[in-house]
């Protein structure tokens, strides 16, 4: 694969190591709330819920800065110093003595886990606008990469203890710091920079540059619906397999590697060609009409083999948010990307927030009446809601002449 620049490989290589870092923890953190908390399993998953709405919280009101510095200092030096600081976080969980040791941790790492909005900064400062739907494709792919991966290795690294898949995600933070340090060139240059901008440094103000451009706003709230209805599934799967199909924990973990699998071939190898033939656009009603009949199968499937029928179906979901964030990249100057992507990852921890409450509270509702399919009656009625917002103030917005 030809790349626009050297920058981009080590970005997704680095958006790779880095989630794997992410999910090696994810094994073994209800065992350690477990131990630290001295709670039982089931308040020790409410607890874990918790710790992940801090996480949201802080990467919510993070992003923006994020994105900001790295408008105002470069991709590298932020990236650098988010890496430094995720090293740190990792080896003090590994160490806690307590479970507010933990919550700490996970709110320093939703602070500096904003590396996301300055990788795909990198990505829009050397690649030209027709390409970056791909492109973003790759850093997607290279993020469900490492939860497939980094989960796996956890699992290993769990006979050792509890705490020692975290010495592993810090020593992976501190391997990616080094591979930046080393390889990675600064890709923002010095007039392209702008002064760093409080008012730009949150949510809303992150924004402002976009609401200059039509249909700008049908694109944010369709992107930020469609992750709330995304997430379906990291909230509710495990719960979903095990209560419509008895699934036990490895049959849950074989379909979540397919998924992601089927994820990463949609964005890796499909996105390319859908974009250049059909464009953004007809690519992100393809993949949000394709997620709208994949979550409502799931409300009917009865047998295993449905599912996996599903997942491979559902790949072309893969290909919404890579166009989404590259049709909304090319309604912004090159001094504001940082700050746009800082704002993109603040959506995605607004739908980090929402959607669990929402697929949780849906699934239990469902199941209590006897089926287990109410998440994903949700999501797919959230789904179908995207794809009117985006067909009508997006394709179709009045005053559009094509």
């Amino acid at each position: 694969m030809r790349f626009e620049h050297r920058a981009v490989p080590i970005a997704v290589i680095a958006m790779l190591i880095d989630s794997i870092g992410f999910g090696i923890v994810l094994p073994v953190l209800p065992s350690l709330i477990v131990e630290l908390g001295k709670v039982p399993l089931a308040e020790a998953t409410r607890i874990g819920g918790y710790m992940l709405a801090v996480y949201a919280v802080t990467h919510f009101f993070a992003g923006p800065v994020i994105g900001s510095l790295s408008d105002r200092f470069g991709r590298r030096r932020v990236l650098l110093a988010s890496l430094g600081c995720f090293a740190v976080d990792y080896a003090l969980m590994a160490v806690a003595p307590s479970l507010g040791w933990l919550f700490a941790g996970r709110a320093i790492a939703g602070i500096a886990g904003a590396t996301y909005g300055p990788a795909n900064a990198v990505i829009a400062d050397v690649t030209p606008p027709e390409k970056r739907g791909p492109a973003f494709g790759l850093l997607g792919a290279a993020f469900g990469g490492g939860f497939i991966l980094g989960p796996a290795i956890g699992g290993l690294l769990a006979d050792q203890g509890a705490r020692a898949p975290f010495f592993a995600a810090a020593g992976l933070a501190f391997v990616n710091m080094v591979l930046i340090l080393a390889f990675m060139p600064e890709t923002l240059p010095p007039e392209r920079r702008r002064a760093f901008d409080w008012k730009r440094a949150n949510a809303v103000g992150a924004f402002a540059p976009l609401f200059q451009s039509a249909g700008a706003s049908a694109l944010l709230a369709g992107a930020l619906v469609w992750q709330v209805a995304h997430m379906v599934y990291p909230s509710t799967w495990a719960f979903f397999a095990a209560l419509a199909l008895g699934w036990n924990a490895e049959a849950v973990g074989w379909s979540l590697a397919a998924s992601g699998l089927a994820m990463m071939f949609a964005q890796v190898v499909l996105i390319r060609p859908a974009i250049r033939y059909l464009g953004e656009e007809r690519t992100v009603l393809i993949g949000l009409a394709s997620g709208a009949i994949v979550f409502a199968g799931y409300v009917f499937v009865r047998e295993g083999w449905q599912i996996y029928a599903l997942i491979a179906v559902g790949a072309l979901t893969g290909l919404v948010f890579p166009s989404i964030n590259a049709l909304l990249s090319s309604r912004v100057d090159p001094s504001n990307q940082g700050a746009l992507q800082g704002g993109m990852a603040s959506l995605a921890s607004i739908a980090a927030i929402v959607g669990p409450v929402a697929m949780t509270q849906a699934l239990a509702l469902g199941a209590e009446r006897g089926h287990a399919g109410g998440a994903f009656l949700l999501a797919a009625i959230l789904c179908l809601i995207t794809f009117c917002i985006f067909l009508f103030g997006v394709v179709r917005r009045p005053g559009r002449l094509a």
